[in-house]
C-alpha cells in the first residue's frame, strides 16, 4: 500500500529567458520560426550591422596609426640616448622625446580599447540564443527598428522544456512526514495532466521552501522532470503523487466503510 500526499502543482521552466537587443539598430533577419526549438548559441536575429562595422574599421585605423608615431616616437628616444651623452641635446630635450612616447604609449592602450569596444557593438548586432529551449511569440518583424534598453518588450522568450520543474503546495501538518521520507531511495514524485489517468513523468524532491505560509498554512515544494517528449507544458496544471513508501504488508479497508464517530473514525 503506498503512502501518499496528493496535491496539485504548476508546471515551471526550469530557465526562461527574456532576449532584447543590445544595440539599436533596423532588425534585418529572423534566423527561426516562432515556436522553434533552438541551441544555446543559435544565431536567432541580425541587426544591420553596417554602422558597427564601419565604427570598427575607424577604431582599428586609430589604432593603426597610434601604433606608427608610437614606433616614431621610440625611435626617436633611441637616437637621442647616445646624444645626451655625448652632451650634444640637453635633458630636457632628452625627456621631452621620453614623455612623447610614454604618452603614445597610453594612446595606443585607449586605441586598443576602443577597438574592443567596437568589435562588442558589433558581435552585438547579432542575437543568439543564451540557453536551449522552445522560442514564445515574436515581438519585431524584419524591418522593425530595434532598440536597445532594459526595459519594453523582448524580442522573444524562450522556455527550456526538458527537464521542466513542478512547484506545488503541501499542508505544513504533512511537511515532517515528507522530510522524514525524502532521503530514502523509494520515495518519488508522480504527475499526472489526469488525476484518474497513469502518470506520465516522475521525479525527484529538488525544493523545500524555508517559510510557512502565513495566509495558506503551506509550505511550497518543487520536483525536477524529465521531459525529453515534451509531455507537460511550462504554465501547465497538473496533479501531483508524492510516493513517500510503501507498507508491503498494510491492513487496507474500503474508503466507505470508515464512518465519523463521537470518539473518532470508526469501522
Amino acid at each position: 500500500m503506498p503512502v501518499l500526499i496528493e496535491a496539485v502543482g504548476t508546471v515551471e521552466a526550469e530557465q526562461s529567458v527574456q532576449v532584447r537587443a543590445q544595440v539599436s539598430g533596423v532588425l534585418k533577419d529572423v534566423l527561426f520560426r516562432e515556436g522553434d526549438k533552438v541551441k544555446a548559441g543559435q544565431t536567432l536575429f541580425q541587426i544591420d550591422s553596417r554602422t558597427f562595422q564601419a565604427q570598427h574599421n575607424q577604431a582599428l585605423a586609430a589604432l593603426a596609426r597610434d601604433r606608427a608615431q608610437l614606433e616614431n616616437a621610440k625611435a626617436q628616444e633611441q637616437r637621442m640616448e647616445p646624444l645626451l651623452k655625448r652632451e650634444f641635446i640637453t635633458r630636457q630635450e632628452y625627456d621631452v622625446a621620453v614623455t612623447s612616447a610614454k604618452s603614445l604609449e597610453a594612446t595606443v592602450q585607449a586605441g586598443q580599447a576602443a577597438v574592443e569596444q567596437a568589435r562588442i557593438q558589433l558581435e552585438f548586432s547579432r542575437i543568439v540564443a543564451p540557453i536551449t529551449g522552445r522560442t514564445g511569440q515574436l515581438a519585431f518583424k524584419p524591418g522593425n527598428l530595434v532598440i536597445a534598453s532594459g526595459g519594453g518588450v523582448p524580442l522573444v522568450t524562450i522556455n527550456s522544456t526538458d527537464p521542466v520543474l513542478v512547484g506545488f503546495s503541501i499542508p505544513e501538518r504533512q511537511l515532517e512526514e515528507l522530510r522524514r521520507y525524502q532521503n530514502e531511495k523509494g520515495m518519488r514524485i508522480e504527475i499526472l495532466p489526469d488525476r484518474a489517468g497513469m502518470p506520465v513523468a516522475e521525479g525527484k524532491l529538488v525544493f523545500i521552501d524555508n517559510t510557512v505560509t502565513p495566509q495558506t498554512g503551506t509550505v511550497l515544494l518543487k520536483t525536477k522532470v524529465d521531459n525529453a517528449k515534451e509531455v507537460i507544458w511550462p504554465g501547465q496544471f497538473v496533479n501531483v503523487r508524492v510516493v513517500l513508501t510503501v507498507e508491503p504488508e498494510s491492513v487496507v479497508v474500503p474508503e466507505v466503510a470508515v464512518q465519523p464517530g463521537q470518539d473518532g473514525p470508526f469501522v
